[in-house]
């Protein structure tokens, strides 16, 4: 299977299952939509014929050798050999785990997926003893995995900071006794951020996701405050801060764009222009009937925001400006395993999310969804059955991802967007699929042209 486009001057095509690229010339392009496998020696008359009106039959016919020679050596056409890997799509120890420390936020951001903080479930707050139990279970449910992550999430964690702190010193604690690394993250809108929780993050946290939509205009209409008043002035310069006192350790900006802003890729280079160089800015997930909801009537403009933002990443990379969107990230040389291909998300396997109440939940996007509640810290509950079919939910589990070219690096999607928006955990999410797959042109194009022109 292969997957041809044209993007920015380029004729791109994806070998889908070996990963190989190439940036074809127009003849190899339009030859490849008139030949596949089996290929006989020489190429046949009858393409010859119609592609002669284009292109002399010397050049034609040296061009098919130049395929099959792809095809032998495994780089065009080549054999999807990955089902046979799914037998090892079993349920893995835990390694991850979200804590929501925080049931409650003192922002009320219009698109918030978490009900604005509460997930529905009422507004409250993590204690250490629940924080420690958790730790415990971490410990207790990742068997020989050495290296273990936390995620501090919510609502807005600092709201309960000394709690972040101490769940943090707990974990410490038990590293050298149980032979485990712990890798700290934490999710925080800014609001609360001073100089000595700075100071904390940067000494104590691996990454910190630091949550601002872009422009001022596009973050204050709807990432405000209880009152109604704007997040901005207030959360950049204390972003800049940290980063400036962060030095080499991983952080990124996080933003989300809406119906509101879907010339997002001016979002993007407002938040370089401020001195972020790691930079993520996602499309809102929601229902379709919300105001700010991207439909798929936008697809196209968000198709051209995105190829906008390439062209200006490529002129801002020939500059010497660069960064690094998260979204256009591709390993075209050292791709994940083959079960991290057949199966990206580790929702509800690998990492679970844990509520204030010691709820356990495949992930944070599920919490609050009664019938996918996985057990409880306090009763030593939890369902490995759960665990199960988690770990069974890969590409070749779900019908519409069998066929899709794009299967290998989206590695089937969201679990919980499977499940919310389009009905079941093993169907795709097919809007977000088709945005999944303009990001990757695009990314793939992006690593076309970094190695043709070398920047």
């Amino acid at each position: 299977m292969i997957h041809k486009y044209k993007l920015n001057g380029y004729n791109i095509v994806l070998d889908v299952n070996s990963g190989a690229v190439h940036a074809v010339d127009e003849l190899t392009y339009d030859l490849l939509d008139n030949v596949m496998p089996p290929f006989s020696p020489e190429c046949p008359e009858n393409v010859v014929k119609k592609l002669s009106r284009y292109y002399s039959a010397e050049d034609i016919c040296s061009c098919y050798e130049e395929i099959t020679q792809l095809y032998g050596e495994g780089l065009l056409f080549s054999e999807d050999d990955y089902e046979k890997f799914t037998k090892y799509a079993v349920a893995s120890p835990v390694k991850a785990m979200c804590l929501l420390v925080s049931q409650d936020c003192n922002l009320r951001c219009e698109y918030c997926f978490a009900s604005t903080g509460d997930f529905g479930l009422g507004r409250k707050l993590m204690d250490l003893e629940t924080g420690k139990k958790a730790i415990d279970f971490l410990l207790e449910k990742s068997a020989d995995r050495q290296n273990l992550e936390v995620d501090f999430f919510g609502g807005e964690p600092l709201m309960n900071f000394e709690v972040v702190k101490g769940i943090t010193e707990y974990a410490r604690s038990k590293e050298k006794e149980f032979g485990k690394n712990f890798r700290f993250t934490i999710t925080t809108n800014g609001m609360l951020l001073d100089d000595a929780k700075i100071d904390y993050i940067n000494k104590e946290m691996s990454n910190v996701v630091l949550s601002i939509d872009g422009r001022k205009e596009v973050n204050d209409r709807v990432r405000a405050r209880v009152d109604g008043s704007g997040s901005y002035d207030r959360i950049l310069p204390a972003y800049k801060k940290l980063v400036e006192k962060r030095g080499e350790k991983e952080y990124y900006v996080r933003g989300t764009f809406t119906k509101y802003n879907l010339d997002f890729a001016d979002d993007v280079f407002h938040l370089y222009e401020q001195g972020f160089d790691q930079i993520s800015v996602e499309p809102v997930v929601c229902d379709s009937k919300m105001p700010y909801a991207i439909t798929e009537r936008d697809l196209p403009k968000i198709f051209s925001e995105y190829e906008r933002l390439a062209g200006k990443i490529i002129a801002g990379a020939k500059e010497g400006k660069r960064f690094n969107f998260f979204h256009f990230m591709l390993d075209l040389d050292q791709g994940p395993c083959a079960i991290k291909r057949l199966r990206g998300c580790g929702c509800g396997n690998e990492y679970v999310a844990v509520t204030p109440d010691g709820d356990i939940y495949p992930c944070h996007q599920f919490v609050g969804i009664e019938d996918w509640k996985m057990g409880n810290l306090n009763d030593d509950s939890f369902d490995e059955s759960r665990k199960d079919y988690f770990a069974k939910a890969h590409i070749y589990s779900k019908k519409e991802c069998k066929t899709c070219w794009a299967r290998f690096y989206c590695s089937g999607g969201c679990n919980a967007n499977n499940l919310i928006y389009a009905g079941d955990v093993h169907s795709a999410h097919k809007f977000s699929c088709e945005i999944e797959k303009k990001r990757l042109e695009c990314a793939i194009m992006l690593k076309a042209v970094q190695s043709e022109e070398n920047f």
